[in-house]
């Protein structure tokens, strides 16, 4: 679930948070031999016609009337004029890419427009034009309890649903609202299996029932189909004061039962047991909540010196500081600096280089302290920083490759020295600038998989016009992030951000949305 603040704001009195879900249906088919398989992609403005992308939901095969189960919180502002778009695609990559994604149409409105009609439906449009029958609807709730529950769910006996294997099955989790079922979750699908165990997952507690543990939710159990058309194998209704009742003892075990099955056949029980075999109700502790508990934050920069910058002698070069003095890695630590310095008391930041030579063997370093003081890489200041960066540049030899997981886990270890401490005193914030794509995915994914678990965010800025589509893997399938051997985040802890793209209103609009 992503959440947003507003560029450029101040959190004033006059704000709450609001949950908007997204579905769409009619939408265009353009794909030949199959349905679209649809993602929606949201952007903010403020002011003028800079559009900042939000978030994106996940992507769903082969439909044309989406359900999509990630969620966007934004921070609702009464007195502002909040523009919101919502862009529709049909994705034929794995990494999500927009670049070679068909355009299935967009809705252009305002938050207080949705806000104030709670469901909003309205027509998606291409080229000014209706995108055939398609249509968009937002569902708007405000988030006023900021608990999660944290579930283990497995099954047992599942019906056979398929000819020629075992079902791949997943749930889907409802809440109930005033206009039906709502969709809160979505699990992954577990391939080929009647005795699946899911992987952990966390649902906001206001999103699965409101908030209220005697509300009814449903459960469904469904076949996972490639055409898109899933197969119900059974669901059933409960609450969550019964999950966590009966989970209490041993686990709760709940009889999935398909209407039309049990119709037909004399004797039938039921498609098989689903159960949950955790149910815990924890806070979900944001960056403002450690702000306003008195917590020191701590950030460090990572700035990428990699072959593929360019020599920095050269004016191609996104590290060629021209007469002004400028270039796209200092605006970035300029921009963000406005930001972090009022949040960190002692105003001293620790500065890291990655991917060069340095002198005198010539070795490469992944996690060097640019001011060559190993023993103290901290810098007195933004402006401390920009003067360490200025001296370095000269000194080192660009190369690579373009390793992230060296200074995640440098910076993890603080983390987790905080976290055996107890005090709940010290937060951790890494910003990594770089110009490209990662070269040690899997090891960076295992090292931000475990870093959810610390009292840490990372912040990844790239610079340049390449292609980042590769940096979306990091926000793995629908939102949560997997190390490559299938262990989940704990939660979502990293943002990448284009700079060239949001460079007007930069820094509120990355810091705010990653860590509030």
């Amino acid at each position: 679930m992503a959440t947003v603040g507003i560029p450029g704001s101040k959190v004033t009195d006059c704000v709450t948070k609001v949950e908007l879900r997204i579905s769409c249906d009619n939408l265009l088919d353009m794909d030949t031999f199959s349905k679209s398989d649809p993602l929606c992609v949201l952007f903010l403005s403020n002011s003028g016609s800079q559009w900042c992308e939000i978030g994106r939901t996940e992507k769903i095969k082969n439909s044309l009337n989406p359900r999509f189960s990630k969620a966007f919180v934004i921070d609702y502002y009464f007195e502002m004029v909040q523009k919101l778009k919502f862009d529709v695609y049909d994705i034929d990559t794995e990494n999500c890419s927009l670049k070679d994604a068909d355009f299935l149409g967009q809705l252009e409105c305002t938050l207080g427009q949705i806000v104030s009609s709670r469901k909003l439906t309205k027509p998606l449009m291409k080229d000014r034009m209706p995108a055939g029958k398609g249509t968009i609807t937002i569902c708007a709730e405000e988030r006023t309890d900021n608990r999660v529950v944290e579930l283990n769910v497995v099954a047992r006996k599942l019906d056979k649903k398929d000819f020629f294997g075992k079902s791949d099955p997943f749930l889907e989790f409802y809440k109930q609202a005033e206009t039906g079922w709502q969709l809160a979750h979505r699990t992954e699908v577990v391939k080929n299996n009647l005795n699946p165990v899911w992987k952990p997952f966390r649902i906001p507690l206001q999103s699965l029932c409101g908030g209220d543990v005697e509300k009814s939710i449903k459960i469904d159990c469904y076949d996972y189909n490639s055409s898109g058309s899933h197969s119900l194998i059974g669901s059933f209704q409960t609450t969550l004061s019964q999950i966590q009742q009966e989970s209490q003892s041993y686990a709760a075990e709940f009889p999935c039962i398909n209407s039309e099955k049990k119709q037909k056949k004399k004797g039938y029980k039921n498609s098989g047991i689903i159960i949950i075999k955790q149910c815990k109700i924890v806070k979900d502790y944001t960056f403002l909540d450690y702000i306003m508990g008195g917590c020191q934050i701590n950030f460090t920069i990572a700035i990428d010196f990699t072959g593929s910058n360019g020599d920095p002698r050269l004016p191609q070069s996104l590290h060629y500081i021209n007469p002004q003095g400028y270039n796209e890695y200092l605006a970035a630590i300029w921009a963000v600096g406005n930001v972090i310095q009022d949040y960190d008391s002692d105003k001293m930041f620790p500065a890291f280089g990655f991917g060069a030579q340095l002198p005198p063997s010539w070795q490469v370093s992944h996690e060097f302290p640019i001011n060559f003081n190993p023993s103290n890489p901290f810098c007195a200041g933004i402006e401390g920083v920009v003067h360490a960066y200025q001296q370095c540049l000269p000194q080192v030899k660009l190369y690579g490759p373009t390793n992230f997981s060296p200074i995640i886990n440098h910076v993890a270890q603080f983390g987790r020295q905080a976290m055996q401490q107890k005090t709940g005193s010290q937060y951790f914030v890494l910003l990594i600038i770089t110009d490209g794509v990662i070269t040690d995915m899997d090891q960076t994914r295992s090292a931000i998989v475990n870093a959810s678990q610390l009292p840490m965010s990372i912040i990844i800025v790239g610079v340049g016009g390449a292609d980042f589509s590769a940096m979306e893997f990091l926000d793995g399938d629908d939102g949560i992030l997997r190390s490559a051997a299938g262990e989940a985040a704990k939660r979502d802890i990293v943002q990448f951000v284009p700079f060239r793209q949001f460079q007007n209103n930069f820094s509120s609009t990355i810091l705010l949305g990653q860590l509030m």
